[in-house]
């Protein structure tokens, strides 16, 4: 009998697991990276290890196998007469392997990563969302922010003035 998927943060041998999951991914949605592989994993697991205080790894395990991974990155807010210590979080990097999708293990790491936001009192949680995990955010609490703004400024910044 298979023993059910484990969510939990990332031990920090699972940082190189964690990157080639991220090196999978944009391999999926881009072509191969060209870049060395074996530089991306240590460059990632160092960078990872580095910024463990405001990027909490989250990692989907099935026997010892890496299948998953979030982030939830915090962020301090300004504060306010009333709260000095106020964070925010945003969930990134949600990954699932191809082979392990609709599975249920997204909505595990989803939900893990709220029940961590909780823990450390964030004020809210926001998503930067592919179209078909859309639904998924929806139905493990999230929902449509009509006052969540974003600008890319790179892009504004190669537009004409007008």
């Amino acid at each position: 009998m298979t023993p059910a998927p484990e969510i939990r943060l990332a031990h920090p041998d699972e940082f190189a697991a964690v990157a080639a999951l991220r090196w999978r991914w944009v391999a999926e949605q881009d072509g191969p990276p060209d870049r060395d592989q074996a530089a991306f994993v240590c460059d990632f697991a160092a960078w990872a290890r580095a910024h463990a205080d405001t990027h909490r790894c989250l990692v989907a395990v099935q026997d010892e196998q890496v299948l998953g991974m979030a982030f939830l990155a915090l962020t301090p807010r300004v504060p306010t007469p009333h709260d000095f210590s106020r964070i925010c979080g945003d969930v990134q990097c949600v990954y699932i392997v191809p082979e392990a999708r609709d599975s249920g293990l997204g909505g595990l790491l989803i939900d893990e990563t709220l029940r961590l936001a909780t823990e450390f009192g964030l004020e809210r949680v926001t998503v930067h969302s592919s179209d078909r995990a859309i639904p998924a955010y929806l139905r493990h609490g999230f929902a449509r922010s009509e006052n969540l703004l974003q600008s890319e400024p790179r892009i504004a910044a190669e537009r004409p003035p007008s």
